[in-house]
Parts: structure tokens; C-alpha cells; sequence
């Protein structure tokens, strides 16, 4: 079973910039797709960000051209950078593979408020 633990979440003010990270209990990143979610209040966790073992990344159209996905195979560590917030961002982040195939982690709130 793999653990995940996010990071770097907190309050922001529009137009701000957070760094989240999710460290990963086993070493999978050299072979699965993994994926940073949120979920808002009442609404449906989404991903907004895939990386794949080859590099390559996806967006969802809402965090396109504003977040940046990454990962750090030797530490077990995937990334999210977040610039450019809206209001409309707030939300706990989670990670997990892409699909998702475990667990849950216990996510991280971003908060984009004046």
C-alpha cells in the first residue's frame, strides 16, 4: 500500500503563488502516472495536473498555462507549482496515480481569498 503526504498548502491573495509537494511512501514515480486532484466544497474531486513517467504533462483547461507539474523520482516526490490564483482555485488538494489506485492522502487546503 502507498502513503501519500501533502505540503505547502495555506491562505493566499489572488494573483499569489503556492508550491505544493506530496511525498510518496514507495518509489512509483518511475512507473505510474501520477496526478495532482482537488476538491472543492460540495463538489467532485478533479484532476488538474498529470505527469507521466516519461515526462510529458496534462493540464486541465482551468490551471492551464498557470500551474506546473513535476516530480523528484529519487525523492519520492511529486510537485505542483501554482501561480497566478483565483478565488475559484480554493480547494484541498490531493495526490495519487493517475488513475488513482490507493489511498487518499489527507490533502492540503489552498485558499485564494482577499
Amino acid at each position: 500500500q502507498v502513503q501519500f503526504v501533502e505540503s505547502g498548502g495555506g491562505l493566499v491573495q489572488p494573483g499569489g503563488s503556492l508550491r505544493l509537494s506530496c511525498a510518496a511512501s514507495g518509489n512509483i514515480f518511475s512507473i505510474y502516472a501520477m496526478g495532482w486532484y482537488r476538491q472543492a466544497p460540495g463538489k467532485q474531486r478533479d484532476v488538474v495536473a498529470v505527469i507521466i513517467s516519461d515526462g510529458s504533462t496534462n493540464y486541465a483547461d482551468s490551471v492551464k498555462g498557470r500551474f506546473t507539474i513535476s516530480r523528484d523520482n529519487a525523492k519520492n516526490t511529486v510537485y505542483l507549482q501554482m501561480n497566478s490564483l483565483k478565488p475559484e482555485d480554493t480547494a484541498v488538494y490531493y495526490c495519487n496515480s493517475a488513475p488513482n489506485r490507493w489511498a487518499w492522502g489527507q490533502g492540503t487546503q489552498v485558499t485564494v481569498s482577499s
